[in-house]
């Protein structure tokens, strides 16, 4: 499994080259985000460890560049941002999952072998809820027949619910499944995007398709 990371603080970078070397993986690394960029659109890499805070490119630009490529290419973050809005802005960008500095190089390790050990999930079929409609295959999601622009993570969440119509959700088992993180002591962020996927989908029309299960979770169905 190949592996790289872009981070600009030497000492980081060579202690998770290191502890990655040590456990099996091959281990790029790139002191810079222009350089990094250049690595992870032209190598063949099983994951993508990136800071946001890089010189010459921010982490969300190469995560917007990576996936526009790789949709499928997993990327985690791993940096000192540690906001809900940092997190949900990146997750929303594409990337697969983000820890906050500092960090367990355990707990880093179980995140890497979770993603490359997951595979994504891929639905065939048409997926129709009232007026709304999936196509999984072309990532194309319409409402009363009007294209409705949804980002990677969104379209992901929407199909979850989609596929899992009547059944209530929690928000532990949406980020594992979106995510494949565990947000218990931060569940706002699924509520935050839960709150944006609802402006894009449900707002602007009817009926209201997800639905809040007080204490519990999500779950989309017609009422």
């Amino acid at each position: 499994m190949r592996i790289l990371i872009i981070e600009d603080e030497i000492k980081t970078a060579g202690f998770l080259k290191k502890g990655l070397v040590e456990h099996g993986f091959s281990v790029d690394w790139a002191p810079d985000g222009q350089q990094g960029l250049f690595l992870a659109l032209t190598e063949n890499y099983d994951l993508i460890i990136l800071d946001v805070m890089l010189p010459k490119l921010e982490g969300w630009a190469i995560v917007t560049s990576v996936k526009k490529e790789y949709p499928h290419l997993p990327l985690l973050f791993l940096t000192a941002r540690d906001t809900t809005e940092d997190k949900v802005k990146g997750l929303e960008l594409g990337a697969d999952d983000y820890l906050v500095k500092p960090f367990a190089f355990s707990e880093l390790l179980a995140r890497i072998r979770a993603r490359l050990r997951k595979g994504e999930f891929k639905a065939t079929n048409m997926i129709s809820l009232a007026n709304l409609q999936i196509d999984p295959l072309r990532y194309r999601v319409t409402r009363t027949g009007q294209r409705i622009e949804l980002t990677q993570k969104e379209f992901a969440l929407l199909l979850l619910l989609a596929t899992h119509q009547t059944e209530v959700l929690s928000r532990t088992l949406i980020a594992e499944k979106v995510w494949d993180m565990n947000f218990d002591s931060d569940v706002n962020t699924v509520d935050v995007m839960i709150r944006r996927l609802r402006r894009k989908v449900d707002d602007p029309f009817e009926p209201k398709l997800i639905h809040t299960v007080r204490g519990v979770g999500y779950v989309m169905e017609i009422r």
